[in-house]
């Protein structure tokens, strides 16, 4: 994910450490995308410990260090599976081996936090959920746009309170800044990053899951296309599908690589949410042409209209619950049963997607 420079997309929140020092030790690995910054701004700043980082290509992790100078500079994946003090393991791998490095990091007693998304093939989740279930080892995912975005964990607690009643529906737009030039190899090869739907479809569908409460849904319809990259055959720049929650709630998002040079930042990311009694609109990165700044909510209900202006104002408990669950074994940050299914779903929706030629 990158900002209007294509500088890498971290974000960055107020300190609010829910362990000491030392205490949670966690290493990075698979520093293939952007990502991993900002998995391990979360972690530190709910007070995790980074004491490892590995990657074979010198340069990713001589940029690594110079960001956390905190981080030794391991000499192989093992060094770090291997360490009894790493309680877990955050990586940002091709997203086609985030599944296999996740499925190694169990097997050693980690858990593991992965960048989305964590599968590309059903095959993968499958391995990973029986794995799971055999060391106990947690298989997290960083679903950014909803995790690490202030206004949509605002979103999150006004439906918990009932501020706009039963939520019926949830419409996703996410649309991307291609920079195809900044891009690797592997970002235009279909079976290393799964396909549009598979790919950034997945924070579309997780955030569906959890706003509109559904524990299940089913794809009705999906699609994909390359409208505007001919010169990367197997790349998608669009793809969009229409789900149904097994509590009755229906879902419409469409993701993009087709954001104009323009726009001030890397893409106009928003989600419009439906109740019964009231609805939220969040302008997750931009206002445009108002403002600059992201995480704006506009909350209508029986009350009135109400702007809300959040960057700095919320932050984010996911980090912090997460390290408190790897230490007490509980599920409060996000259980794995929606991590695995919010996976399942992404996966489906671009199995099943009508390519448009």
């Amino acid at each position: 994910m990158s900002n209007a420079n294509g500088m890498n997309y971290a974000p960055q929140g107020k300190p609010r450490p829910v362990v000491t020092d030392g205490e949670f030790v966690f290493a990075a690995m698979a520093l293939n995308h952007g990502h991993i910054y900002g998995m391990c701004n979360g972690l530190i700043e709910a007070g995790a410990t980074l004491k490892w980082v590995y990657d074979p290509d010198p340069d990713k992790v001589r940029q690594f260090v110079e960001t956390y100078p905190q981080a030794k500079v391991a000499d192989s994946e093992q060094q770090i599976l291997q360490d009894p003090e790493v309680a877990l393991i955050a990586a940002a791998a091709i997203a086609c081996d985030r599944g296999p490095l996740g499925v190694k990091a169990m097997e050693h007693g980690k858990d593991y936090f992965t960048d989305k998304t964590p599968f590309t093939t059903l095959e993968q989740l499958e391995l990973a959920k029986r794995t799971a279930t055999k060391t106990g080892r947690k298989y997290a995912v960083y679903y950014s746009e909803r995790l690490h975005v202030e206004s949509a964990v605002f979103a999150g607690q006004l439906i918990a309170d009932g501020a706009i009643g039963r939520v019926v529906q949830v419409l996703g737009l996410g649309p991307h800044r291609l920079n195809a030039a900044q891009r690797p190899a592997w970002f235009f090869e279909k079976a290393k990053y799964g396909g549009i739907l598979c790919d950034i479809g997945s924070h579309q569908i997780e955030q569906f899951l959890h706003f509109a409460g559904c524990t299940n849904a089913e794809v009705l319809h999906s699609k994909v296309a390359n409208y505007n990259c001919k010169a990367y055959p197997e790349l998608e720049d669009y793809g969009d599908a229409t789900l149904v929650g097994d509590n009755g709630a229906t879902n419409y998002f469409r993701v993009d690589w087709l954001t104009p040079d323009g726009l001030s930042t890397w893409g106009d990311g928003r989600t419009v949410i439906l109740g019964t009694n009231g609805y939220i609109e969040l302008r997750k990165y931009v206002d445009i042409a108002r403002s600059s700044q992201g995480d704006h909510l506009y909350l209508v209900n029986g009350e009135g209209e109400a702007h809300m202006e959040l960057a700095g104002k919320v932050g984010f408990p996911f980090f912090g619950e997460l390290i408190l669950d790897c230490i007490n074994r509980t599920e409060k940050a996000m259980t794995q049963a929606h991590a695995f299914k919010a996976a399942e779903l992404c996966l489906l929706a671009q199995a099943k997607a009508v390519k448009i030629e």
